[in-house]
């Protein structure tokens, strides 16, 4: 029922393209490796796709699965990277098997080699596949998968439409911010000045970081001693990959000491940002803290910012991600294999603050337009 297809290509005249295992995100192509000819192609371009046939990729823990059409029968070679299967049952219910969990756990668990390990052919033929013996009944199974891949596709296609929304009006609402009729401020009918962080209208002031948070720089590592108390550890990655700093977080286990539970000790509506890293564009990346979380504390490598009450946690943290904002800690990020902002760096650095009118002198404090802002981006989660 099932046939592994060898390497070796069919000659051709022109050109091609070559698509190596890195050419594939999931089921689809996001890059071509290189453009070949039969006579002048890399030693990999050995796989020759046809219609009917399932190709995926062989290395551990990958994804890359292809169903092969007419399109890549006649412009594409495949690498030898790639298994290619030739079966009697339905191509599109074994498409849909290579991409289930149950097949990829077996080929990690069969998985071997030294400076790349990958599943081969011999042990392909140690794994069962289970299909049912009606042609009919797979290609229905197919079909309804099928059916709830394409949903995927266009909710993940909408919910990149509402990022690129959301980063638009980010940046406008950051900048110019919203009158008193809830629009967003326009040059054209509002005043507006030039600042060290570019325009901003008349009645916003570009202030030092400092007037408006604390700046603890925790040294809390992943050790557990004993005789420290236990707690969650809020590490780099936590803040690095997520915008919110939520329950949903599975946080490592750590313990500290009674002064650094209190001292570092992460509340809601508490900003995280990373303090150091091997690129110095990922210095200041920033994690507003939105649920209240028991017993977390803030790991090393971060910062952990605590504003005040004159301002809003979820609008500093958004500030903090604008470019001209980032940049200047990149800029003054120090080091050579790894570059580090100080306590010093943060305090200093500038953001825009939002101000009223109150017996003729402005108020850096609590405001209305502040919080709609902010508002605004908690309405904004699921995108991002």
């Amino acid at each position: 029922l099932f046939k592994t297809i060898g390497s070796g290509i069919f000659p051709f005249k022109g050109t091609k393209l070559y698509l190596s295992t890195s050419s594939i995100e999931g089921t689809k192509i996001i890059s071509i490796e290189e453009i070949i000819t039969y006579k002048k192609r890399p030693s990999r371009a050995n796989m020759q796709p046809r219609k009917g046939l399932v190709a995926f990729a062989k290395m551990r823990n990958t994804l890359k699965v292809l169903l092969v059409n007419d399109e890549l029968e006649k412009n594409y070679i495949l690498s030898t990277g790639f298994s290619l299967m030739e079966s009697k049952i339905s191509p599109n219910y074994l498409f849909q098997y290579f991409l289930s969990f149950f097949f990829n756990h077996k080929k990690n668990l069969l998985a071997e080699g030294t400076t790349q390990e990958a599943i081969s052919n011999d042990d392909f033929e140690k794994m069962f596949i289970i299909f049912p013996s009606s042609l009919h009944e797979q290609q229905k199974i197919a079909e309804i998968l099928e059916t709830v891949d394409e949903t995927i596709d266009k909710t993940d296609a909408i919910i990149e439409k509402y990022r690129r929304i959301k980063q638009g009006l980010m940046q406008d609402l950051l900048t110019r911010g919203i009158d008193e009729n809830g629009q967003i401020r326009s040059e054209k009918t509002h005043k507006f000045k030039d600042s060290p962080l570019g325009r901003i209208p008349e009645e916003w002031e570009v202030v030092e970081l400092r007037e408006n948070i604390s700046v603890l720089l925790s040294n809390v590592d992943k050790k557990i001693f004993n005789f420290e108390q236990k707690a969650l550890l809020c590490n780099y990655l936590d803040v690095y990959k997520n915008e919110y700093i939520n329950n949903s977080i599975s946080f490592m286990r750590g313990s500290a000491n009674r002064r650094e539970i209190k001292k570092f000790g992460v509340s809601k509506g508490n900003i995280i940002i990373t303090k150091d890293s091997e690129e110095f564009n990922d210095i200041a990346k920033s994690a507003y803290v939105r649920d209240e979380i028991n017993n977390l504390i803030c790991g090393y490598h971060l910062a952990l910012l605590k504003p005040s009450k004159r301002v809003d946690g979820l609008y500093l943290s958004k500030i903090l991600k604008l470019y001209n904002v980032n940049l200047s800690f990149q800029i003054r990020a120090n080091g050579i294999t790894r570059f580090g902002i100080t306590k010093e760096t943060i305090e200093k650095a500038l953001i825009f603050l939002p101000c009223f009118l109150a017996g003729g002198n402005y108020h850096k404090q609590v405001i209305p337009e502040e919080f709609f802002i902010a508002f605004f981006f908690s309405s904004f989660i699921l995108v991002s």
